[in-house]
């Protein structure tokens, strides 16, 4: 008979993150970065507060690069300080998510 061993399940713990845009109301705003493949398809809403863009993901602990699309154009997070190249020469924004 052959011992099978069951692989114990690991306990994820994510964390919520608030992503936040500032811009003139009426935007196209997408977040996109490691977390989603680079895609656009992460929509972010200013039915809130007009001009004030949000999404909140869950992720787990780890880094992220990431960037803001809008209109159809690449921004990094101006309000936050922390970079990294991106291999374009260019930048991202850069993200930290630490374990609870």
């Amino acid at each position: 008979m052959k011992n099978v061993r069951k692989e114990a399940k690991r306990t994820v713990c994510r964390r919520a993150v608030d992503f936040v845009f500032e811009d003139a109301p009426g935007k196209e705003v997408f977040l996109a970065g490691s977390f989603n493949n680079w895609q656009m398809t992460t929509p972010m809403s200013d039915r809130k507060t007009p001009g004030v863009y949000i999404r909140r993901l869950l992720l787990e602990p780890g880094e992220y690069q990431y960037k803001f699309v809008v209109n159809g154009e690449w921004r990094l997070d101006g309000s936050n300080g922390c970079f990294a190249p991106n291999g374009f020469g260019e930048l991202n924004s850069l993200l930290k998510v630490e374990p609870k």
